[in-house]
């Protein structure tokens, strides 16, 4: 950590889509260095910020913004859907522009102002096979070997979706970690359990690798409605029903793009006595 920062403090931004929170640092403001060891310490409700994920915004070489995220753990994501929304609506509201592009591990992704305060990102098309995923081993990802025949699908982090009867049934504190380490995902994987609703609307519950249960999930969400619609139980434009709200997610042939609301709640400073506890 920087001298600025011990002597300081070090500004942050507190957001949420959905209920999926964020802590946001904007290192253009600051030259103080993001670690695992600081987005633990930050993630811990109780005596930190409390967070879903965290995520760090730094100029951009190839695009407007780079983008960093942090799980709760301390461990990277090179994707987060709704953090990625929440960052692009500050940025557009900060500069005026009605588009912004965010240059992530993902790749480059395009936001935009959907009107009636939403906005949209273009999260890149889906990852459909098993090599890039990653799964451990050759199999169908539209019917893994897994109890429950789950679909597996990338979408910059790996995902592992259940259809069932009834999402709101399902034991997902239990489920959760038990799918997040299962040996076909050597890099661990973010857990969904979906119901069908509709032709166009699902309810899905998630659970996210290196945090557990959120209320909503960008990338998670992405990765249901693609499946859903490989499995032939929607089509390609479908409404998702969260634990924290309705996200849009629509399978173009761009890729896949998510409309929702975002939320800045709170800009704050972590004080130089936090930030000497690491």
């Amino acid at each position: 950590m920087s001298d600025l920062s011990q002597t300081s403090g070090l500004p942050f931004m507190k957001m949420h889509g959905l209920g999926n929170d964020f802590v946001v640092i904007d290192a253009r403001e600051t030259d103080a260095a993001v670690t695992a060891p600081l987005a633990r310490a930050l993630a811990d409700r109780h005596r930190g910020v409390g967070f879903d994920q965290l995520a760090v915004i730094e100029e951009g070489q190839a695009a407007d913004l780079r983008l960093t995220f942090f799980n709760a753990d301390g461990s990277l994501s090179a994707a987060c859907g709704n953090a990625t929304r929440c960052i692009a609506r500050h940025e557009m509201n900060r500069t005026g522009a009605s588009k912004v592009t965010l240059q992530t591990e993902r790749g480059i992704l395009i936001a935009r102002d959907a009107g009636g305060r939403l906005t949209s990102v273009n999260m890149g098309p889906p990852v459909l096979d098993w090599r890039e995923i990653p799964l451990a081993e050759d199999v169908d990802p539209l019917h893994l070997p897994i109890a429950g025949d789950p679909v597996a699908t990338g979408m910059g982090n790996p995902h592992c979706t259940f259809f069932v009867e009834d999402a709101e049934a399902v034991d997902l504190a239990t489920r959760g970690p038990e799918i997040e380490h299962h040996p076909l995902y050597p890099e661990r994987t973010n857990v969904q359990f979906a119901s069908v609703i509709g032709p166009d609307h699902l309810r899905m519950r998630v659970w996210e690798r290196g945090t557990g249960i959120t209320l909503a999930s960008g990338s998670s969400s992405c990765a249901v409605a693609v499946a859903a619609a490989r499995r032939g139980l929607t089509g390609r434009s479908v409404r998702l029903t969260l634990d924290g709200g309705d996200i849009q997610i629509e399978w173009r042939d761009d890729g896949v793009w998510m409309t929702g609301p975002t939320a800045h709640v709170f800009t704050g400073v972590l004080t130089p006595e936090f930030l000497r506890g690491l």
